[in-house]
């Protein structure tokens, strides 16, 4: 089969996220798919932007559409989108007599790709496959405030339609969105959900060796007896980072409390912000690192004691959550502590930490004094059901075959 994927963000191990195009593409070449990924040359979610034109990366085939560059969700990423979709609907016919895929995917988060990818399947006679990461516009109606009738907004309800309407297919992320989009005109029969995962390689070869500076941190904290609470993730608003910093107050009133040092690492809008709360609170409990690659990661996790991800209280999240990071969390063994009120919870599917209140510094803390006191044997047994959970359900090649499943019905 030949997989033409649409990902406005695709990125890949040289360029940072978004991850999984590029492994979901690794895996169906494996199972002997032929893949092709068009992408934009310029994303806010890459480290490092690649040059414009066509690139293979183990194997995976992309062509790098060239797009301005821009910063923030202004004007600057409109004319980015349009430029990409522009492009893609130019190359359409391109696309469909050379590379003649049998599925087409429109997968960029924003729904307007769904318009050249339709274009291309019809000329194809490909099946067309619509893949949702986040509900547009919902999710910039409710997290950013967007009116419903904001010229942007209308325009993506439009297309969010459009795609539920006519796709083949649509695979979702997010766990309970049928009532959403049965209202918006979806035969439900069409639906399926293949939520975020972890490549195994990542976790069953030998591990980069960590930054030195933080390794030396982590061990003199262990050697001082402290329990570790660590984040691992980018430092923005939706991740909640002023709720840990509130509970790290809380904690260091209490003698048990001052026993849990939180290391917090990684980059983002709100890391400089929260940076300054630690160092004019005086919250020496705390220290900050910045980012590192991913191939540190699980010998970061592996030093942490109980790993945090927190959430915003949105409505929002009633569709569910599907974060890559608390995936590689559970991966590493790690008992969770989990901050969110959502649709579903794998932490507490899993039995693997504990699930409290978001935005309540109290229960967090709370909730940390809890996981702290537990004995490493206890920890273990729920990072040990945390991994299980993801081997059997989040793996890249668990979700490739229940993608193509999908695509097949």
């Amino acid at each position: 089969m030949k997989i033409l994927l649409i990902n406005h963000y695709a990125g890949s191990p040289q360029h940072g996220m978004e991850f999984r195009p590029y492994y979901m593409a690794r895996e169906w070449r494996r199972a002997g798919h032929q893949v092709l990924i068009l992408a934009a040359s310029h994303s806010h979610v890459r480290s490092t932007q690649p040059q414009a034109g066509g690139q293979t990366i183990d194997g995976v085939s992309y062509v790098w559409y060239g797009t301005p560059a821009y910063a923030g969700n202004g004007l600057g990423r409109v004319r980015n989108i349009w430029s990409f979709c522009r492009q893609v609907w130019r190359d359409a016919e391109a696309l469909a007599e050379n590379f003649q895929p049998d599925v087409v995917i429109a997968s960029s988060t924003y729904p307007m790709d769904i318009w050249p990818a339709r274009r291309i399947a019809k000329l194809a006679k490909a099946k067309l496959v619509y893949e949702v990461h986040d509900l547009w516009p919902l999710s910039p109606i409710e997290l950013s405030g967007m009116s419903p009738r904001h010229p942007f907004a209308m325009l993506c309800q439009k297309a969010e339609n459009d795609a539920y309407r006519d796709a083949d297919a649509v695979v979702s992320m997010l766990p309970k969105v049928h009532e959403h989009m049965a209202a918006h005109g979806l035969d439900l029969n069409k639906l399926h959900i293949v939520p975020n995962g972890i490549t195994l390689d990542e976790w069953t070869g030998p591990t980069e060796a960590l930054n030195a500076d933080l390794a030396a941190h982590l061990a003199l904290l262990r050697a001082s007896g402290r329990v570790v609470l660590g984040y691992a993730g980018s430092h923005g608003l939706p991740n909640a980072l002023d709720v840990l910093l509130d509970a790290a107050k809380l904690l260091a009133a209490t003698p048990e409390g001052k026993k849990i040092a939180i290391v917090m690492v990684g980059g983002g809008h709100e890391k400089a912000r929260l940076a300054e709360r630690v160092r004019s609170e005086g919250l020496s409990q705390v220290s900050l690192f910045e980012p590192i690659p991913k191939g540190q990661i699980p010998a970061l996790l592996n030093r942490f004691d109980i790993a945090y991800i927190g959430w915003q209280r949105t409505p929002i999240y009633r569709f569910g959550i599907a974060p890559n990071k608390l995936m590689d969390y559970m991966m590493a063994e790690r008992p969770v502590l989990h901050s969110v009120e959502a649709g579903n919870d794998p932490v507490a599917e899993a039995g693997a930490g504990l699930t409290v209140a978001p935005e309540d510094a109290a229960a967090v803390a709370q909730g940390a004094l809890q996981l702290a006191a537990l004995s490493a044997q206890a920890r273990a047994e729920m990072g040990q059901r945390g991994r299980a959970f993801v081997l059997a359900h989040h793996s890249y090649p668990v979700l490739a075959a229940k993608f193509i499943q999908a695509v097949g019905q």
